[in-house]
């Protein structure tokens, strides 16, 4: 997973403007400081102010000399997270809506659980896949976030965790958008947290999730990293995937599967297929037949998520009983099996509803 990023400036929606200062490794870190003739140690220090210290300006970094937060303050910027809108869940759940520099708005999950709290992450600015059960994609995709901006959702949950004495000890890229469009800001926010000089959260409490990029999912499992994989099918054939996913006409099922098989054969790591259940449409006894078929002998994991309603969508609600027979059938077919717990559901914790209604109440 090596790579350096920096950049002395960069282009984002109109704007041309200075990185962010999240958006840097620790190896980053260390390559600008010998650009401006810095000891290698100062790459420490300041990774140190941000991740551990969490520091929130140059000046509140007070071991670097005057000079040098001179020059972090000309080179670099701050993400700024304007927290539009905080909901909390009687289940602990808390869900952001935080406003970006160019007016955009983006959502973040933070997830409390019995083995430790979860942080969910957006890595875009809404979503271009299209798939028909997801607010997510409502109004389309406006942008790629950058690394910094990904990694400073982390750190706004990880302050809120600050006040108990608490740590986000895991990640679910699992919020807007679709990180494998967005591969190497991703990637790089992966190195920035998992770095034990800063955040520390370890690869196997990473998990990734995507609609299927084919591309992108042999090159991942290249990477060799520890970090979980999911992938989005939701249905058990191209023409009903098709229907619920249009990124289907782009990278066909059973290309997707091939490039599952080829990451499982390579890394030795489970796979996570994921499956919104929904009701009438792909939730029948012969999906669940169909889809243990194709899953035969695959080293993998299916999580079945009962789909949230969204106003938008004309889509139900899968009947309780319906949803435990889906699994009972791919139980019986030797095919492991979980139901997701629902988290959030009275404060439409579900991807991309908080910003629909946002962008709805603008627009008003």
């Amino acid at each position: 997973m090596e790579r350096i990023s920096y950049t002395s400036s960069k282009k984002i929606g109109c704007e041309t403007m200075k990185p962010f200062v999240y958006d840097l490794t620790l190896d980053g870190w260390k390559s600008w400081a010998k650009e401006q003739g810095e000891p290698a140690f100062r790459a420490g220090q300041i990774f140190d102010w941000l991740y551990v210290k969490r520091a929130s300006s140059f000046e509140e970094m007070s071991n670097l000399p005057k000079p040098l937060r001179t020059k972090l303050e000309e080179h670099f910027g701050f993400v700024t997270l304007d927290e539009i809108t905080r909901m909390a869940s009687k289940d602990g759940t808390v869900k952001f809506l935080f406003g970006l520099h160019d007016g955009h708005a983006i959502e973040t999950v933070l997830m409390r659980h019995d083995y430790g709290n979860s942080v969910c992450v957006t890595t875009q600015v809404g979503c271009r896949i299209g798939c028909t059960f997801c607010a997510s994609t409502l109004g389309g995709l406006k942008r790629n976030l950058e690394p910094g901006e990904i990694v400073a959702q982390v750190l706004e949950a990880q302050r809120l965790l600050d006040s108990t004495g608490e740590r986000v000890s895991s990640i679910v890229v699992m919020g807007s958008g679709e990180p494998f469009e967005n591969y190497e800001a991703t990637m790089d926010f992966f190195r920035i947290i998992n770095d034990d000089h800063g955040l520390n959260i370890g690869q196997r409490h990473i998990t990734v999730s995507t609609s299927g990029i084919v591309p992108n999912i042999y090159r991942f499992a290249d990477e060799m990293t520890q970090i979980n994989l999911a992938i989005s099918i939701h249905a058990p054939n191209d023409k009903l995937r098709s229907k619920l996913m249009p990124v289907n006409r782009r990278f066909p099922f059973e290309d997707v599967m091939k490039a599952c098989r080829y990451y499982i054969e390579k890394t030795g790591r489970r796979i996570t297929f994921e499956y919104a259940l929904i009701g009438g449409v792909n939730d029948q006894p012969e999906h669940a037949e169909e889809l243990a078929d194709v899953l035969q002998g695959m080293l993998c994991h299916v999580n079945l998520i009962p789909v949230n309603y969204v106003p938008e969508r004309d889509y139900v609600r899968t009947p309780r009983e319906d949803i435990f027979e889906f699994k009972r059938i791919l139980d019986r077919k030797k095919i492991n099996t979980t139901i997701r717990r629902e988290q959030g559901h009275d404060i439409a914790a579900a991807c991309g509803q908080l910003r629909a209604k946002h962008m709805e109440s603008s627009k008003r």
